[in-house]
C-alpha cells in the first residue's frame, strides 16, 4: 500500500510539473509575441521583431506590466491605408469633417499621382499623410534596394503634391508585411514605421456593425486603429466609433500628434481595455 501511494505521488508530481511547464511556455509565448506598434529609427529591429529565441527572451524581460491606465492619456489615432480613391475618399473625408475628427492617411504614391486633387484635399482638410510606398508591393518579398526605392519614390510623389512633413518620417508597409531588412531600410531613411494596436478587420467583407464591435472589443489606451479608405462599411461605421470613444473620454488625434504627446513607448505598451 505504501509503495502504491508513493507511485501515485510521483505520478501526481509529474503531472503537476508538466502542467506548470505547459502553462509557463504558453505565458512565455504570449508575452514574447508582443511586438511594437511603432518602430523608431533608434530601436533594435532584431530584438523587437524577430521570432528568434533571444529576441523573445528580450521582449519578455523588457515587457511593461501596467496594472491600470491611470495617468495615460485616452487618445486614439484613426489611420486609413491605400488610395486616394475617386469615390470613397471624398465620402470618407466628408464623414470625418462632419464628425470633427482628424485622421492619418497612408497613401499610395501611384494612386496619389492619378488623383492629385484628392491627396491635396486630405491635407487641406487638416488630416495627415504618411508614406504607403509608391506601388503597394509586399515589401517582405523585395530586396533592400527595391524597398528603398518604393519608400523614396512614394515620399517624393506625396511631398510634391501636398508638402505634408509627415510623408518624410511616417510610413506603413503595405498589408503590414515586412522582414528585418525592410524595417532597417526604413530606419536608415529616417522613418518611424507605424503599424497598429487594433486591426479593425475592415479589409475583409464585414458589416459596419462588425467593424464597430471589433474596434470596441480590442480598444487600447492609447490606440492606433487600422482602417482602409476604400471601404463603404468603414465610412458607415465611423459615426458609431467616434461616438463610443468620445463617450469613454477619448480624444482623436493624428499619429504624429500621438507620438509627440506620448512617445512611442506608451504606444508600444498600451493598456488593452474593451469599451
Amino acid at each position: 500500500m505504501t509503495g502504491t501511494r508513493a507511485r501515485w505521488g510521483v505520478v501526481l508530481c509529474a503531472v503537476v510539473a508538466v502542467a506548470i511547464v505547459v502553462i509557463g511556455v504558453r505565458l512565455f509565448l504570449r508575452s514574447s509575441n508582443h511586438k511594437p506598434a511603432v518602430l523608431t529609427p533608434g530601436m533594435n529591429v532584431h530584438s523587437e521583431f524577430s521570432d528568434a529565441l533571444d529576441s523573445r527572451i528580450y521582449r519578455v524581460l523588457h515587457a511593461r506590466v501596467l496594472a491600470d491606465a491611470g495617468g495615460i492619456d485616452k487618445v486614439i489615432a484613426l489611420t486609413f491605408d491605400d488610395g486616394p480613391y475617386p469615390i470613397f475618399t471624398p465620402l470618407l473625408l466628408d464623414r470625418l469633417q462632419d464628425l470633427h475628427v482628424p485622421a492619418t492617411f497612408f497613401l499610395i504614391g501611384r494612386d496619389a499621382e492619378q488623383w492629385p486633387e484628392l491627396a491635396q484635399r486630405i491635407e487641406q482638410d487638416g488630416d495627415e499623410i504618411g508614406d504607403h510606398t509608391y506601388s503597394h508591393p509586399d515589401l517582405d518579398h523585395e530586396t533592400p534596394a527595391q524597398v528603398s526605392l518604393e519608400i523614396i519614390r512614394g515620399r517624393n510623389v506625396l511631398w510634391s503634391l501636398t508638402h505634408d512633413p509627415s510623408v518624410d518620417w511616417l510610413m506603413r508597409p503595405p498589408h503590414g508585411r515586412y522582414n528585418e531588412d525592410t524595417l532597417r531600410v526604413a530606419q536608415r531613411l529616417g522613418y518611424h514605421v507605424v503599424l497598429w494596436t487594433d486591426d479593425s478587420g475592415d479589409w475583409r467583407t464585414v458589416t459596419p456593425e462588425q467593424i464597430v464591435a471589433h474596434v470596441e472589443r480590442y480598444a487600447t489606451q492609447p490606440d492606433i486603429v487600422l482602417l482602409h479608405s476604400g471601404k463603404l462599411a468603414t465610412i458607415e461605421a465611423l459615426a458609431a466609433i467616434v461616438q463610443r470613444f468620445h463617450a469613454d473620454g477619448y480624444r482623436f488625434v493624428t499619429v504624429s500628434q500621438l507620438l509627440r504627446t506620448l512617445g512611442a513607448g506608451a504606444v508600444n505598451h498600451p493598456i488593452r481595455r474593451s469599451l
